[in-house]
């Protein structure tokens, strides 16, 4: 028998929950939450100028004995001499795993493992980047490790031996896999043949390079005034800053102010371009000429690009053409902002070789579409919403703090719009349908479109029985692209 006091708590508290449930909306959609405060990082809090040159943001994270320390370089591949392609690859590779002048390769190695540290180093387009991540108790000697690599790096011969082998073996497989090709091939239609993003090393170039070229390349653009620090863990500020002044201190070679990344590329002309290659399901891509970030137009795009294409099933491309049609396991769009030259318009898919033509019919289409109907309220604050609500996401880690506000430096949004982040939610808000049909009208030009297919020619130009559409309608011409010899990146004959 339930006892009085008890029986009388148990109403009291069915009573109070009663309003609540009463409250609970019958659908998902009808859920309302609070407006979403919060405030993106500031550079200033974290920003240091060091004494020797580099601007280190400095960011100390208590919750785990963990230091990262990632520095930027103002180098890549475009420094690379003619000839000399891959040059920036290997030397990063060799600065981290090529020994240092105390320890060879091999003890380097084991030294790290017993620290249960990371010392890595890569050179990509453009910029190179080492980083040093280890628990805050061994922070002196990792340091210590660190500036070896960068001022006194072995360059182990074996090492590059190696690592000149396994390029090789890589390039060996260019050829293998469809989606490869596309990529490339979509460089060279966005960028032009003889821009530097598509100057690709080949056997003759990686057989050539030397330990001498390696050591040349790294000296001239390794110093601290061509570096952007990002550094957070468990450490004091001050004391960090003081260990990153000696870390940098009194470096022994000079070296040269970093060069501006070459923007001279040339967009392909309208046509489709065919790569006759035998495999199952043709790729498609459509490109279009882009923008650079600092465009006015960059945030009317984005939310534009976003409900095209970019927003996965929220898109109108994929839901048309996989949700409504079938003809492509996904399909969408991208539309980045450059921040050295503009980037591209590409939109992507992949769909059996007879269905190839139609898919491509209806990218195009919506494409069109949504310039010249203005997008629904709805489908403008669901983008809206995912951009804004997300956007903290970007700082949800002290590592993720510090790596952006040391990028913004790097490519020197930093200096021209300190306020970036704090804005950059106001603005996004600020876009409007108007907005969106304007930019699509103004980039989404269909008489300028290139559209690369890599796959069987002959099924794709045959098309589908129940979709009569032909590829060749779309462009005003086709051009047969020939694969290239994946050892010298020539056109390989007929």
């Amino acid at each position: 028998m339930m006892k009085p006091l008890f029986a009388g708590t148990l109403l009291f508290l069915l009573a109070a929950i009663a309003p609540a449930a009463d409250a609970i909306p019958d659908r998902p959609e009808k859920l309302e939450f609070p407006v979403l405060k919060y405030e993106p990082p500031r550079a200033v809090d974290h920003r240091v100028v060091l004494k020797s040159g580099p601007v280190a943001y400095v960011v100390p994270d208590r919750e785990l004995p963990l230091v990262n320390l990632v520095i930027y370089v103002r180098t890549g591949q475009y420094n690379e001499p003619t000839g000399k392609e891959g040059l920036a690859s290997l030397t990063g590779s060799l600065l981290a795993r090529g020994g240092i002048k105390s320890k060879s390769a091999e003890e380097l190695e084991e030294r790290l493992a017993f620290l249960a540290a990371g010392l890595n180093a890569s050179g990509g387009d453009t910029q190179a980047t080492v980083s040093l991540n280890l628990l805050s108790k061994d922070l002196d000697e990792g340091l210590a490790l660190l500036r070896e690599a960068l001022t006194a790096p072995r360059l182990q011969e074996d090492k590059l031996a190696l690592f000149k082998q396994q390029s090789l073996q890589a390039m060996k497989q260019r050829n293998d896999d469809s989606a490869d090709i596309e990529q490339r091939e979509r460089r060279y239609l966005a960028y032009g043949e003889n821009f530097w993003v598509n100057r690709h090393p080949t056997q003759a170039s990686i057989e050539s390079i030397t330990r001498a070229d390696i050591e040349t390349f790294h000296r001239r653009w390794f110093h601290p005034k061509n570096f952007v620090v990002a550094a957070s863990g468990d450490f004091d500020r001050a004391a960090m800053v003081a260990k990153l002044e000696k870390l940098f201190d009194s470096w022994p070679f000079q070296g040269e102010p970093a060069r501006p990344v070459p923007s001279d590329k040339q967009f392909a002309s309208p046509g489709i371009y065919f790569v006759d290659k035998d495999v199952n399901q043709g790729r498609v891509s459509l490109l279009l000429p882009g923008i650079r970030r600092d465009d006015p137009d960059y945030y009317a795009v984005e939310v534009m690009n976003d409900i095209l294409g970019g927003g996965g099933f929220t898109s109108r491309i994929m839901n048309r053409v996989r949700s409504d049609e079938g003809l492509a396991y996904s399909a969408g769009t991208g539309f980045p902002g450059g921040v050295y030259y503009p980037l591209s318009f590409v939109a992507v898919f992949q769909s059996k070789s007879g269905t190839v033509a139609y898919a491509t019919s209806l990218v195009v289409e919506e494409m069109q579409k949504i310039a010249v109907t203005p997008v629904t309220a709805e489908e403008l604050e669901t983008t809206k919403k995912s951009f804004i609500e997300t956007f903290p996401g970007s700082f949800a880690t002290k590592a993720q703090v510090a790596g952006a506000l040391a990028q913004e430096e790097f490519t020197g949004r930093h200096a021209k719009t300190p306020e970036h982040f704090k804005s950059y939610r106001a603005k996004i808000a600020a876009v409007t349908a108007a907005d969106v049909q304007r930019v699509a009208k103004k980039f989404l030009t269909p008489e300028k479109v290139v559209i690369l297919v890599v796959g069987q020619k002959e099924a794709i130009l045959k098309g589908h029985p129940n979709h009569p559409v032909k590829i060749e309608s779309l462009a005003p011409r086709v051009v047969d692209v020939p694969l290239r010899d994946p050892l010298t990146m020539k056109a390989q004959p007929r």
